[in-house]
């Protein structure tokens, strides 16, 4: 038993934002808590440390300033209803702050891990973060899993699943949503990904597969440009390139065939014909068998206004798409989704996870291609959706663990949500880490429709928040239509304080630009 003295903390410490309820999360806790507590300057407290002796690691918990009241925590496990869950998130970006903050929201969620997490997801209290499980090791992940009782992991990031970290979670009966790491191959390999798609026929761009730079230039003259030149394996989302000449192509091949700049990954590189038309992104849950289609969403990858530069892991998003239709959603059931569930399961590796399809709307048919899967969420597309998505979301995860989606419907917010990367200065090259970051908490007070998910953020000796990653910020709101999601998190943007960071002003032009359609 331990008692929390003065000063008191609201509803006892929150896991995850959400109360202990009426004692602390499974597993046994024996833990001792040093006060006072320390403060920042606006009366919050700084992140306290829990020492977890089963599992022998510092826990990052959020304690929140309360008036008036003395809080005990038990240190035996609570008898929590057989519908709640403990929830564990894999990975430390935005895209895990957007899961576990639709997870902290979710009724049937108790509490919401995130490992390794970052300080801004700590410090929201979006989840508890926890910093010095190492994800990469099996092991030490199932230990934590049995230890505090959690009964849902979700893996956020692509390389813990081809490394086969839900392989070993799903053998230690542990419901994990995420792709073993043979269905993340479609993912981890494109030319896997665009040989099942010649087999079940899927309709994607057409390609070559080289390891040889020679033939793969001798391709690219006789193709011609502009043509799309693609690294193999898993790239951070910076091994596309889109050669508009054969300079640029060949530039390509010899980055990633002879200099060898993303390893192992760009040793066999994909070619393929350039695609005119849209780009959008399309989601689905997977339980094996069935899939379950999410609303539609458009990110922005190009880092410059104009759609010009590099590639990047993507600079905003915004959610719904107006290029996906009904009708357009059906096609892509039906000829892509589908028949990839199914011919996965005829492969011998059933998925289990999020299908996220990344396809090309063409100019001249109007018809979908696939231009590439991911087996996680797309970031920043994640951030728009959990922000739109209303239904409890432990319970549709565990529904696709257990095979069971038939049974499970999704209720949506009807307003429209867009997303505004915040990125540090170079990237998607070089950038520096530390440069100060201020006024978070004054941005997000602009609006209750605004939400800043925190990507790649830390603290500095001074308790500041600092640029940590190249993404840094995704600042996040909702409105009845485009434009006033967009005021929303703009005027959100123009509050924070960091010269050191960048983002694109025309996040959402496309969307726009069909809504004056519409209304012209």
């Amino acid at each position: 038993m331990m008692s929390c003295a003065s000063p008191s903390i609201k509803a006892s410490l929150k896991f995850g934002a959400k109360a202990f309820r009426k004692s602390c999360v499974p597993g046994c806790l024996k833990s001792t808590i040093s006060f006072p507590l320390p403060q920042t300057p606006d009366g919050l407290y700084y992140p306290i440390r829990l020492q977890n002796r089963a599992y022998g690691s510092n826990l990052i918990v959020t304690a929140f300033k309360s008036r008036g009241l003395n809080t005990t925590l038990s240190s035996t496990s609570p008898k929590v209803p057989e519908e709640r869950v403990t929830v564990l998130v894999i990975g430390g970006g935005g895209r895990e702050h957007a899961l576990c903050y639709a997870l902290e929201r979710s009724p049937s969620c108790d509490a919401v891990f995130c490992a390794p997490g970052n300080s801004g997801i700590a410090q929201s209290g979006d989840a508890t973060c926890i910093p010095d499980l190492e994800i990469t090791n099996s092991e030490a992940v199932i230990s934590f899993c049995r230890n505090w009782g959690v009964r849902l992991v979700v893996v956020g990031p692509e390389a813990p699943l081809v490394a086969g970290l839900a392989n070993d979670l799903v053998k230690a009966g542990i419901p994990t949503f995420g792709p073993s790491s043979e269905a993340a191959a479609l993912e981890g390999s494109k030319d896997f990904m665009k040989k099942l798609c010649d087999k079940y026929n899927i309709p994607t761009a057409k390609y070559r597969t080289f390891t040889n730079p020679a033939d793969a230039k001798q391709y690219v003259k006789d193709q011609g440009a502009p043509i799309v030149v693609k690294a193999d394996g898993l790239a951070a989302g910076k091994g596309v390139v889109v050669a508009m000449t054969l300079d640029e192509a060949f530039e390509a091949i010899d980055t990633m065939l002879v200099e060898g700049s993303f390893g192992s990954a760009g040793s066999r590189i994909i070619i393929e014909e350039f695609l005119e038309g849209e780009e959008a992104s399309f989601f689905a849950l997977v339980d094996g068998e069935a899939a379950l289609p999410l609303e539609s969403a458009q990110d922005h990858k190009r880092v410059g206004d104009g759609d010009v530069g590099p590639n990047t892991g993507g600079m905003g998003a915004y959610s719904p798409a107006p290029i996906v239709t009904e009708e357009l959603k059906k096609k892509v059931m039906e000829s892509i989704i589908l028949p990839t569930v199914k011919g996965m399961a005829d492969e011998g590796c059933k998925f289990v996870g999020v299908l996220y399809a990344g396809l090309m709307i063409e100019k001249k048919s109007g018809l979908p291609k696939l231009i590439e899967y991911n087996v996680r969420f797309g970031d920043p597309e994640c951030q728009v959706l959990m922000m739109r998505l209303e239904s409890d979301l432990a319970q549709v995860l565990l529904a696709a663990c257990h095979g069971e989606l038939g049974k499970v419907s999704l209720t949506w917010s009807p307003e429209l949500a867009t997303v505004v990367v915040m990125a540090s200065e170079g990237y998607p090259g070089a950038y520096k880490k530390g440069s100060v970051i201020k006024n978070l908490d004054e941005a997000e007070q602009v609006s209750p429709a605004v939400k800043i998910f925190h990507a790649g953020t830390a603290f500095d000796t001074d308790g500041n928040f600092v640029a940590a990653a190249g993404r840094v910020l995704g600042v996040t709101a909702k409105g009845k239509d485009i434009e006033e999601a967009r005021a929303k998190a703009y005027d959100a943007l123009n509050v924070v304080d960091w010269p050191e960071g960048f983002y694109r002003h025309d996040i959402g032009w496309r969307a726009l630009k069909h809504q004056h359609m519409v209304a012209h």
